[in-house]
């Protein structure tokens, strides 16, 4: 099982899910309406952790890759 191929989409979809929230919360009217304002932040959070989730699966791959090599060597 290659978790990179896990890992990098989840890390994509993070990316895609952080700038529709964030293009939101720029091309929001005026007066912000608060309702879609909090929407899009928890949209922001949620997009942060899971890109920071993937991307903590990707790095401890890579440590378990190095880790197994220096096994083997």
């Amino acid at each position: 099982m290659d978790v990179t191929a896990i890992s990098l989409p989840g890390l994509e979809r993070a990316q895609a899910s952080f700038e529709r929230a964030a293009g939101r919360m720029a091309s929001a009217p005026q007066p912000v309406d608060a309702v879609d304002l909090s929407t899009a932040a928890v949209d922001l959070l949620t997009a942060r952790q899971d890109f920071t989730l993937n991307l903590k699966v990707l790095e401890t791959s890579q440590q378990i890759q190095r880790e197994t090599l220096d096994l083997l060597a």
